[in-house]
């Protein structure tokens, strides 16, 4: 028998967040795959980030994770998406050598202290008085923990579908998890089922790109971790990407069809992604489209292979081929290997906590997409939490619980347990009602006091963001405090070429840089003529700078909605209240309420079926037991 503090078992993007938290926080971990060769790999498509998928890299990265870093290790393309777009929509994205990509992470986890890798496949989980104690492998080995992690991505019970064709797989050519939901349903866990897809891959060779819209990155200096330094990315050859559009032809043979395609025939039972449909879904769901957008997207430097985004389809091989042959740029097109769609259990997220354990069994924690979520960055968000609650729970500390005001992940999680998901859950800005303050650009300002405080981030990082917060405030009341007039000759070259109103009166810095086209460059000019200094800051901090001060009326706007948030978030709910005791609360409200355990008012708030009418008979019964 093996004995370790916490086993983590799936290696994908949830896995690997889980276990390195864990190890790095001090604990002995073991992290539990199918097969040690696949560690990390990005089983769908070769890339991170896009709108608000990069909000949850750059923040991973400010709790102290690994994602950003081992992106910015691999990358082949980056690019800044929505740039005419205002900073809490901008985001950046990353086109990764999936190939490298994986096999950095292996490395990073093989070389990490206290952690094991271990292959096996895990079909039991050992549990002693309603707490798990341990998992046992397929060989019949049980190895014994204080607390374990699932993350098992989209392998439970994994059913693949090409057409006609079903056969049984966590991916392409990998098997799936058929004993372990057993052993989560004999748990006591309610299981769902989803279905998610993945396109078919092309071998770049065949394909006339000259027919397609080329994408290059950005040639400036873009990372999602700030702990890369910039010699590290400086060199890095960029490969381009490519758009590229579908006709009515292929619509047309996608409609002939559609007796052929599981997901209409009845052949899958499991609901698919809304936000990241499948051709076929696109076609019937969108009829009066004539065309559909596609991206292609290079898998690395040494393979010829291009994944088609937004081509993602579940029919028969020889209807993929003949679409791909209606396809100007396609004519000529070699398959690689072929579109599938695939079924896998979940766990119902309000099976889970605020901290992601979950309610029927202690020490048990859910990581990923047995969450309901879809995408990398979300499983990866999430099994950094779930490795940090599950060290601090054997070390009897109380969760990390991350606020939906402070970032997309406390968003995340808040959605999941208050309102539950019926279908793949995706992050997007608009799911913030508190977007204009949790940009990408100060994830660190918003979050690196706690990666700093649970042990995952270094002190000499947490200093480097405490110095930034520091030089911000420092520059904007140097802004508010300096005036200028038009008797600066620089003023008014700058306000008419960048076609703004002429300074006729002074006005200070700050109100000069919060016209909505002068810019913190154009400052420092103006104000290499004055007595004031703002040079000698990084661009990051700079670019901070004129961020906040440009939206200083939203952000003021936005921190008193997050004020009024906050009173609720504060008003804690005692662990062992007895709803049933509550008078004048409808008896629904009271079994969402006993159902979802919040752990403040402001998560019961958002819990569907709870109204603010038994909000206040909430209150006021706290309020009379002398809680508040």
């Amino acid at each position: 028998m093996y004995d370790f503090d916490v086993i983590v078992v799936g290696a994908g993007h949830a896995g690997c967040e889980a276990a390195l938290s864990a190890a790095r926080m001090g604990a002995k971990t073991a992290i539990f795959t199918i097969t040690l060769d696949n560690i990390g790999v990005m089983s769908c498509n070769p890339s991170l980030g896009g709108p608000a998928k990069s909000h949850l890299v750059k923040e991973i990265d400010a709790l102290g994770g690994e994602m950003g870093r081992n992106i910015d290790k691999t990358f082949i393309q980056i690019r800044v998406l929505n740039t005419k777009k205002g900073p809490a929509v901008r985001s950046l994205r990353a086109q990764a050598d999936k190939v490298r990509y994986a096999k950095e992470m292996k490395k990073t986890l093989e070389n990490c202290e206290n952690l094991s890798t271990i292959q096996g496949m895990v079909t039991d989980l050992v549990i002693e008085d309603g707490k798990v104690t341990g998992v046992k492998i397929r060989e019949g080995v049980e190895y014994r923990a204080k607390a374990v992690i699932i993350a098992t991505g989209t392998f439970l019970r994994g059913l693949i579908h090409v057409g006609e064709k079903n056969f049984p797989g966590g991916r392409m050519g990998e098997l799936s998890s058929d004993d372990l939901p057993v052993s989560l349903e004999k748990a006591g866990l309610k299981l769902g089922r989803f279905k998610t897809g993945t396109p078919s891959r092309i071998d770049s060779r065949t394909i006339d790109f000259s027919k397609t819209e080329e994408q290059p990155g950005d040639t400036h200096i873009l990372k999602f971790s700030s702990r890369t330094s910039d010699e590290e990315i400086a060199n890095r050859k960029q490969i381009s990407c490519f758009i590229y559009h579908t006709n009515e032809e292929v619509h047309n043979i996608i409609k002939r069809n559609k007796d052929r395609s599981p997901l209409f025939n009845g052949t899958i039972v499991g609901t698919g992604p809304r936000y990241c449909p499948s051709i076929e879904d696109k076609v019937f769901k969108y009829g009066d489209k004539s065309q559909h957008h596609l991206f292609l997207e290079r898998e690395g430097y040494d393979t010829t292979e291009i994944y088609v985004a937004g081509l993602s389809s579940s029919l028969p091989t020889d209807v993929q081929e003949e679409m791909l042959d209606n396809l100007e740029a396609f004519k000529n097109a070699h398959i690689m290997r072929y579109a599938y769609a695939i079924e896998y259990d979940y766990v119902l997220p309000e099976e889970i906590k605020y901290s992601l354990e979950t309610k029927k069994v202690e020490n048990l924690f859910l990581a990923g997409q047995i969450n309901g979520t879809s995408g990398y960055e979300e499983a990866a968000a999430q099994g950094l939490v779930a490795g940090i609650n599950a060290v601090r729970k054997i070390r009897g500390l109380e969760p990390v619980i991350l606020d939906r005001a402070d970032s997309y992940i406390g968003t995340l999680i808040d959605d999941l347990v208050s309102k539950g998901t019926d279908e793949p859950y995706r992050m997007f800005t608009a799911r913030s009602e508190y977007r204009l303050l949790l940009r990408e650009d100060n994830a660190d300002l918003r979050l690196s006091k706690i990666g700093y405080e649970v042990g995952l981030l270094p002190e000499e990082e947490y200093a480097r963001v405490q110095k930034k917060e520091k030089d911000v405030e420092i520059i904007k009341e140097k802004l508010m405090n300096a005036f200028v007039g038009p008797g600066n000759p620089r003023v008014n070259e700058v306000l008419e070429k960048r076609g703004e109103t002429l300074l006729k009166d002074g006005c200070t810095y700050f109100e000069l840089l919060r016209r909505p086209r002068v810019t913190f460059d154009d400052i420092k000019y103006i104000s290499e003529l004055s007595d004031l200094d703002v040079s000698g800051y990084c661009n990051d901090t700079e670019y901070q700078v004129e961020v906040q001060v440009k939206y200083s009326g939203y952000i003021d706007r936005a921190m008193k909605m997050i004020e009024k948030h906050k009173g609720l978030e504060n008003k804690k709910i005692p662990a062992d209240l007895d709803y049933d005791s509550i008078s004048n609360m409808p008896k629904e409200a009271k079994d969402k309420l006993k159902a979802a355990k919040p752990y403040n008012i402001g998560q019961a708030s958002r819990i569907s079926g709870v109204s603010p009418a038994d909000i206040q008979v909430l209150l006021i019964y706290l309020k009379t037991k002398g809680n508040y």
